[in-house]
């Protein structure tokens, strides 16, 4: 039985309410979307439409990784705040000319975050 986006939101939100350096998440996509994993279960889904996608591929590159192939998922290590912006990315509505002014602030924080870590001392 397929998750709903709503109940994997609330998951969603319970992994990001504790901060933390790492958390091991997955990309997958299949026919009917793309879905972000923690040790298997939905975080947020993307859709096949338009906006879906789109939200899909930037939600990737927050993550620091290319959107997998049809069948195929990637894996990345992030933290929370990285987490939440890709999470927030993946519920913007691109049919809605504002979303990418979000779009540019999240793309850049989450950008921020996962290259501070090599500048730490």
């Amino acid at each position: 039985m397929a998750v709903s986006r709503k109940r994997a939101l609330e998951y969603a939100d319970e992994i990001i309410s504790v901060p933390r350096a790492h958390v091991r998440v997955s990309v997958r996509q299949v026919r009917d979307g793309v879905t972000l994993l923690h040790q298997g279960r939905a975080l947020t889904k993307c859709h096949i439409t338009r906006s879906g996608m789109r939200a899909a591929r930037y939600m990737a590159e927050a993550l620091g990784v290319k959107l997998p192939a049809l069948g195929e998922s990637v894996e990345a290590r992030v933290s929370t705040g990285v987490l939440w912006r890709a999470i927030s990315i993946s519920c913007l509505d691109f049919r809605r000319p504002e979303s990418f002014t979000l779009l540019e602030r999240l793309l850049e924080e989450a950008r921020l975050q996962r290259g501070s870590g090599s500048d730490s001392v």
